[in-house]
């Protein structure tokens, strides 16, 4: 992976007075590193779909830190928050809302449910049902939902983190296409260290770390970091090079599914959102490149001649790994 890191001149961001972006984002980093140990490139991998206003999966064994680090996001930012743990037996409704009749005024009031959040967590989003995952398409891609033919606007910022267990433990229906491709990254956590390990347990000797997160950024600057995401230039020469990437995935002969110009996007957005992280108004190519594998791998469909179904996410990742090393980065 060193090997494609391209370096080159970095400039600061122009911060407006009495709002500093670098310092911003470090202080949430730090504030959410102190929850999840040794995780330094998961958590800005998180933050990343945060100011580029993307959703993030994080898909992982159980009792990995998935809804830790959820859940510290959250806290450290001042925004509405709500907790959905999906269940087999969960319902659009109990997602979305419902018109319930008022006796009283004999009429039907709307009901909104806990999608009505800046930051919803969909916990263990694997679990329900194919029709209770789909109740979050249209808020995923449109920031809406449409029911009884009226659509309503969900507040912004809005963002759904979504934990997963791998589809193959028991008890969990795989995410369709149109869903995995409604997040902007996914990502996998892993095991911890031994002295992270080690230092979660004293960590948590008396008390929860969760219980110190405050939080360190309000709606207000969240909503300007995502503007100043738009405003970092990427170079025609690296549209380039993305392009061919994306081209590459939809003509080779072991990828039934290439990616989506959503997915395109995607990266684009991610990769400018990387680049005001590091401090810099331009983007580089290895902020593409260290994002291909967090944004392409759940979007892409391996061809079954090439691997079987409970492979299909490694084959995917070492097939995005070989498209990169066969794809001239510029200069």
């Amino acid at each position: 992976m060193r090997d494609w890191i391209v370096s080159e001149p970095q400039t600061t961001v122009a911060a407006a007075p009495g709002f500093d972006t670098v310092e911003q984002i470090k202080r949430l980093q730090t504030v959410i590193e102190r929850v999840i140990k040794g995780k330094s490139e998961t958590v800005k991998l998180a933050l990343v779909a945060l100011i580029a206003r993307g959703h993030l999966l994080i898909e992982d064994v159980p009792g990995i830190g998935k809804t830790t680090l959820s859940n510290a996001l959250a806290q450290a930012l001042d925004l509405g928050f709500q907790r959905i743990q999906f269940t087999s037996d969960l319902l659009p409704s109990d997602v979305i809302g419902l018109s319930i009749f008022n006796q009283r005024s004999g009429n039907f009031e709307w009901k909104a449910g806990p999608i009505f959040a800046n930051i919803v967590l969909a916990d263990e989003i694997n679990r329900a049902t194919p029709k209770t995952q789909s109740a979050l398409l249209e808020a995923m891609a449109e920031g809406q939902v449409t029911v009884e033919g009226v659509s309503r606007q969900l507040p912004a910022p809005f963002m759904v983190i979504a934990t997963q267990n791998p589809t193959e433990h028991h008890g969990t229906y795989p995410l369709p296409e149109s869903q995995l491709d409604r997040f902007m990254l996914r990502l996998h956590i892993g095991y911890p260290s031994r002295d992270d390990e080690r230092q979660i347990l004293r960590d948590r000797e008396r008390k929860d770390p969760l219980d110190y997160v405050q939080a360190v950024m309000s709606e207000e600057d969240v909503s300007e970091l995502q503007r100043r995401v738009t405003e970092v230039r990427v170079d025609e020469v690296l549209i380039d090079y993305l392009l061919k990437i994306v081209a590459q995935t939809r003509e080779n002969d072991a990828i039934e599914l290439g990616i989506s110009p959503r997915g395109t996007l995607a990266l684009f957005r991610s990769a400018q959102a990387r680049a005001l992280i590091e401090g810099r108004d331009f983007c580089i190519a290895d902020d593409i490149k260290r994002l291909i594998l967090p944004c392409f791998a759940h979007r892409i469909i391996v061809s079954s001649r090439y691997a079987n179904v409970t492979r299909r996410t490694h084959e995917a990742e070492h097939l995005l790994q070989e498209i990169l090393t066969k794809t001239d980065v510029p200069i």
